[in-house]
């Protein structure tokens, strides 16, 4: 791209200033830039693209998250774009990277309009070594990330005048008229999403992972809500990261460099790492202001619920420096389960792990969206839908490939279906499980206590339950046995069990019948 005064890779603090003296970002107290997104908060996915073409067309997975583009439109808006470019009198350039493995390593080029999104993705992608960073070969990926360009929807074929365009065959994203950052991040993710399955023969995840002291690394995959980061920042594990991995034949690996992560009601006692990374070089976005005019107010929501701080990974304490680890021994599928049926772990088979895999279940809790009176089932395929460009099943079979030869190898992987959510009956009438029940059932799976305790089969879902675990009472791991009123635990069952059999009908046409029959054996 060329123009006459282009910004390659300020340091932060340069950022920093250039945001402030601009006008467009303050500091807190904390040290971290907050900055205002406008009218978009959140990303918009109806106004998500794919470009249709011979590199795309018969293996993207078309539909409503995945939406075609034509390859004439994307021309035409990415020369809007780069005019647009030349009426700027400041052009931010980053040189980045993605994926924290050598083999896998895909280059990107971040122009932006604000230093503000520069800094974002100074903070977001893997960083390359050394300070001069100038005419560093990035150039296999290209995002320009114009705010203030606007797509005509008539002439450009967009919904309205915001949009992000992925174009595989140009390796280019174009994003306008949003500044949401989370749509760089999500860009990128997106298009790792498509590459690493496809090309390199390894499996992209929306989840958490660490490493304990033995080596032994975890997976932690769950909607917003069921408690990912919080289970995955574990201070007797080192983080390799909180939100994007990749699964090698040789290793697990961060595909990001940093953290993007909710602040709505944050505290320093429900979430220490996170309260402690908001310092010099992190970004909080559409965060309200204490009287003072300095403190940040977490509790406020009047921008947003959907509040957010961005910080380079290195602002957490005991990481895994490398962002890498060694292949999985387990994983856990968590879910905020508020019809309070699920049971607080349980042990799946490597079918079941594949049909919980695509299904992606979790529960949205009564009041906390505007018309939900009562517990709402949500489901989202391979725990990140809206991010992945490829048919579910292609991700779960992949799963379903590792997870057997890692057995065939004589390490076994265990997977685990970890309800955070209700017991004793739903929101409500239950109550939340302790946290700290939680934590004890994945130390027991960590150190092998589960793993040697008896099993018994849940009569709705085919689930295997322990009998016993540690530091856990016995009374509280079969969910039935909590309900005061069994009928209407088996009501309540039968009732999410037929939920997961509907939701999972537009996959098993593409899915074995082993996967099949591994979904709840009530309600068939």
């Amino acid at each position: 791209m060329n123009h006459p005064n282009l910004k390659d890779n300020l340091s932060v603090s340069a950022l920093v200033e250039a945001t402030i003296k601009t006008g467009q970002g303050t500091l807190s107290d904390t040290g971290a830039l907050i900055i205002n997104t406008g009218k978009f908060t959140g990303r918009s996915p109806k106004d998500r693209f794919v470009v249709e073409d011979s590199h795309t067309k018969d293996s993207v997975d078309w539909g409503d998250i995945n939406i075609p583009f034509k390859a004439e439109n994307f021309d035409a808006l990415e020369k809007k774009m780069l005019d647009y470019a030349k009426t700027l009198d400041t052009v931010y350039v980053r040189d980045a990277y993605a994926c924290a493995s050598q083999k896998y390593r895909i280059n990107v080029r971040v122009y932006t309009e604000q230093p503000w999104q520069n800094l974002f993705a100074y903070n977001m992608f893997l960083r390359p070594d050394g300070g001069n960073q100038k005419g560093l070969e990035t150039d296999e990926w290209t995002i320009y990330a114009f705010p203030g360009c606007k797509a005509d929807p008539k002439v450009h074929g967009t919904r309205q005048d915001n949009f992000s365009v992925i174009n595989f065959a140009k390796k280019t994203i174009i994003i306008g008229g949003t500044a949401y950052t989370g749509e760089i991040k999500k860009g990128i993710f997106s298009v790792l999403n498509y590459v690493l399955p496809t090309q390199r023969n390894v499996l992209s995840m929306h989840c958490s992972a660490n490493v304990g002291t033995k080596g032994d690394s975890a997976l932690f995959f769950g909607l917003s809500g069921t408690g990912k980061t919080t289970l995955s920042n574990d201070p007797d594990r080192r983080l390799i990261g909180d939100d994007e991995h990749g699964w090698s034949e040789a290793n697990v690996f961060n595909l990001e460099g940093g953290c993007y992560a909710k602040v709505i009601d944050l505290s320093e006692a429900k979430e220490p790492q996170i309260y402690k990374a908001i310092r010099y070089g992190a970004m909080l976005e559409n965060i309200k202001l204490q009287e003072d005019g300095h403190t940040p107010d977490y509790k406020d929501s009047t921008i947003t619920q959907n509040t957010r701080v961005s910080y380079p990974i290195y602002h957490i304490d005991n990481i895994m420096y490398n962002s890498r680890g060694d292949l999985p021994r387990n994983i856990f599928f968590l879910t905020c389960d508020s019809f309070g049926v699920l049971p607080p772990i349980s042990k799946l088979t490597p079918a079941q792990a594949m049909y919980h895999f695509i299904s992606g279940y979790t529960a949205k809790i009564a009041g906390t969206e505007a018309g939900i009176t009562e517990p709402l089932a949500s489901f989202s395929a391979c725990f990140g839908s809206p991010f992945i460009p490829l048919h579910p099943t292609v991700y779960a079979d992949m799963l379903g490939r590792k997870i057997k030869q890692a057995s065939e190898d004589g390490s076994p992987i265990n997977v685990w279906l970890v309800n955070t959510g209700w017991t004793g009956g739903g929101y409500g009438v239950g109550s939340r499980l302790e946290l700290a029940f939680t934590r004890a059932m994945i130390k027991a799976a960590f150190d092998g206590s589960l793993a040697e305790a008896s099993y018994r089969t849940d009569d709705f879902f085919g689930l295997s339950i322990p009998t016993t675990c540690p530091d856990v009472p016995n009374a509280i791991l079969n969910p039935r046995d909590t309900w005061r009123n069994e009928e209407a635990y088996d009501r309540a069952a039968l009732n999410l069990a037929n939920l997961f059999h509907k939701n999972f009908e537009p996959f098993a046409e593409a899915a074995s019948q082993e996967i099949i029959d591994a979904g709840p054996t009530a309600g068939r």
